[in-house]
């Protein structure tokens, strides 16, 4: 073996192995809402969209006196400009999501503290989407990335009739209109000559199962996926339940997939800001607890949104090996909150879980959330070996790279059943 990968690290030189492996690791995005380039269309990327991000419309109206109704009147780059001004120009860029925003231009080598967005402009109007996504992984130090599809997306959907299957990108399907919104979508089914009914007859029972295992040859997905509320519960008399049970969880098992579980967003707690409107709350997880007892040849990738949910959530993943926790979703994604999460989780699950994803919602956001990944979990896991050492056993760069590479990659491949 390599002198170097046998090598006995002591306490002061942990951390800077652990920065120098973490910044060779190439990462698998779990969760992102990116698209590769056939699917383009329905994509975001450049400089407008990571301004107008809406993280940044929430902090906007906190620190500017225009109304949502007079903002949504703006064309996107009018919104921008707004934006840039009152966040990044009159105001220092301190909070996550514009701190952001700042990382991505500094890599991109565009100038961070402009009075305007004229630069960054002219830079992303000459990139083209096929040359740039690769350019963005790069810098990101990301090997791929999980999309987020849904089939019942009039915009994506007909996209998927000439899209081949792309290296950098694997599909899911996003089943949030099926299961949390069928009265609204069982007609858009219809139309695609699925015989259904609003009501969950068994033929329209065996309609669904058809459209999901349809939806399932075209995309090729790793896994399944649905956003529930905080109010989610399991089982209930519902359609949602109905339909989750009898069609959702027999077309996991018969693809091999596992089914994403991403609990707790309260909807729209302020519509007036639209997308920035949606909140947080603490679910009951004994509708987890019944879900991986009840169907244990299910596999469920599970995040939750409130930060009160999180030492639970990983008791149960503690009791049930077909659940695996994932990432430090939305609002949990600060570094005071990630690190309490991550060192929960190292302290009650050793490496068997997923520290993070992106939930990317514009391209360029993978460069800054990974890169803020990499530097808070530096520090949390050189502690973790550092108490190793002093308890006793010694630890070395190949265990930082196996671990690095269970936790980034190999937990999330060997969970959806992916090749190495």
């Amino acid at each position: 073996m390599n002198q170097l990968v046998e090598e006995r690290l002591s306490k002061q030189n942990l951390l800077s192995v652990v920065e120098e492996e973490l910044s060779a690791t190439q990462i698998i995005d779990i969760h992102t809402h990116l698209f590769k380039p056939s699917l383009g269309a329905v994509g975001l990327w450049g400089i407008d969209e990571l301004v107008t991000y809406h993280y940044l419309e929430a902090e906007l109206f906190r620190s500017n006196d225009i109304t949502p109704e007079k903002y949504w009147t703006l064309t996107k780059r009018e919104q921008a400009d707004l934006i840039w001004k009152t966040l990044f120009v009159d105001n220092p860029p301190v909070s996550e999501a514009t701190r952001g925003v700042i990382a991505v231009l500094q890599a991109l080598d565009l100038p961070t503290d402009s009075a305007d967005l004229s630069e960054a402009r002219k830079f992303f109007a000459s990139q083209t989407l096929e040359g740039h996504i690769p350019k963005v992984f790069r810098l990101a130090g990301i090997s791929e990335a999980v999309m987020t599809n849904d089939p019942l997306d009039p915009a994506e959907a007909p996209l998927w009739k000439n899209s081949a299957p792309h290296k950098l990108f694997h599909g899911v399907i996003r089943l949030d209109r099926v299961l949390e919104k069928w009265p609204e979508h069982w007609q858009k089914l219809q139309a695609e000559g699925y015989r259904v009914e609003q009501n969950l007859t068994p033929p329209t029972i065996a309609e669904v199962r058809r459209f999901l295992a349809d939806w399932c040859k075209v995309m090729q997905p790793v896994y399944m996926a649905v956003s529930l509320t905080d109010d989610f519960r399991y089982p209930e008399d519902s359609i949602r339940a109905t339909l989750l049970r009898e069609t959702v969880l027999p077309a996991c098992r018969e693809f091999n997939i596992p089914l994403s579980l991403m609990i707790g967003v309260r909807r729209q707690v302020n519509p007036a800001i639209r997308l920035a409107g949606d909140g947080v709350g603490k679910a009951d997880l004994r509708a987890l607890e019944n879900l991986c007892r009840e169907f244990p040849h299910n596999r469920f990738l599970v995040s939750l949104l409130s930060r009160e949910n999180q030492h639970e959530l990983t008791v149960y993943a503690r009791k049930f090996a077909n659940m695996m926790p994932f990432g430090c979703w939305w609002f949990l994604n600060n570094p005071s909150i990630v690190e309490e999460m991550t060192r929960e989780r190292i302290e009650m699950l050793g490496m068997s879980f997923i520290p993070q994803h992106s939930d990317a919602r514009v391209l360029e956001q993978v460069i800054y959330k990974w890169r803020n990944t990499r530097r808070t979990m530096a520090p949390i896991l050189a502690n973790s070996y550092a108490l190793l050492v002093e308890d006793g056993r010694p630890v070395t760069r190949a265990h930082i790279r196996q671990d690095l590479d269970r936790l980034f990659r190999k937990n999330f491949q060997k969970f959806c059943g992916l090749s190495n």
